[in-house]
């Protein structure tokens, strides 16, 4: 089994903002923006549109479509016929899951970029930097959804007539490099979980080590370089772990702790 760490949602060059920890403890991971993708009027939690939501957020800013993917919270507006969940990759990054031989029995684990919210009589807003509570108010990285890889669909055609998915679109299946991933109907490490979900908040699944930036890792030995395919080093200057540079995947192949760790951050 090889567990894919797979960087999702807003960041500081696509969104500028951090997804929202809802005061419930919701991830609510939000998609980064794409001039072809669905409204972000068209997409809801608990009755609110995230389009709502982000003008609470960030009054200044202009968000208008997004690209939802991975497409894992049964969250529009309008029912979608057929729907499934489902993960896109294309080019490069999708060579990587290939090189790596990512298969069926695989495992996504989605993480992006969050803050905590707080609801205030003028709307949500992002909570300040709390020094007596590092959880509270700080940038974090964290796990918010999961899916085992059940198939994984190169067929173009297919994927244009069949699938809704932001990688259905001309623009994605005439590329060299696409591939959609469906999920199991269950977890092989937790029959009792389904093949997909989203997580809520907690401590055990935050990736940042506390009092550092949020890409600065907690250091798992299992998440060391000598663990992953692609060939990075641990660039933390002093403790933790971090991988430097844009990335959206990386294949953590199975050692001592791995499986545990996932299955506890799952539950």
């Amino acid at each position: 089994m090889k567990i894919i760490l797979s960087r999702k949602g807003f960041d500081s060059s696509n969104g500028g903002i951090p997804s929202p920890i809802m005061p419930d403890g919701t991830l609510l991971s939000m998609p980064i923006m794409e001039k072809e993708g669905v409204s972000y009027s068209d997409i809801v939690w608990n009755g609110i549109t995230y389009a709502d939501i982000l003008k609470q957020l960030s009054p200044t800013k202009t968000f208008d479509r997004c690209h939802v993917d991975p497409d894992i919270r049964e969250n529009r507006k309008k029912f979608i016929k057929g729907w499934v969940p489902a993960f896109g990759q294309c080019d490069t990054a999708q060579t990587q899951l290939e090189n790596a031989g990512v298969e069926k029995g695989d495992i996504f684990l989605f993480f992006g970029w969050f803050h905590r919210v707080e609801e205030t009589p003028d709307g949500y807003r992002f909570k300040r930097n709390n020094p007596d509570d590092f959880y509270s108010g700080s940038d974090l990285h964290i796990l918010y959804g999961y899916m085992e890889v059940g198939e994984i669909i190169k067929d173009q055609e297919c994927i244009k007539k069949f699938y809704w998915h932001p990688h259905s679109s001309d623009s994605h299946t005439s590329k060299k490099k696409n591939a959609l991933y469906l999920p199991s109907k269950s977890l092989s490490i937790i029959p009792s979980k389904k093949g997909y979900g989203t997580l809520e908040y907690r401590q055990d699944r935050v990736l940042t080590m506390k009092g550092m930036s949020r890409a600065v890792w907690n250091e798992y030995k299992f998440l060391m370089p000598e663990h992953i395919r692609e060939n990075r080093k641990n660039s933390a200057k002093e403790k933790g772990l971090y991988y430097a540079g844009q990335w959206q995947e990386t294949v953590v192949y199975e050692s001592a702790g791995l499986r545990d760790w996932v299955k506890k951050v799952i539950t």
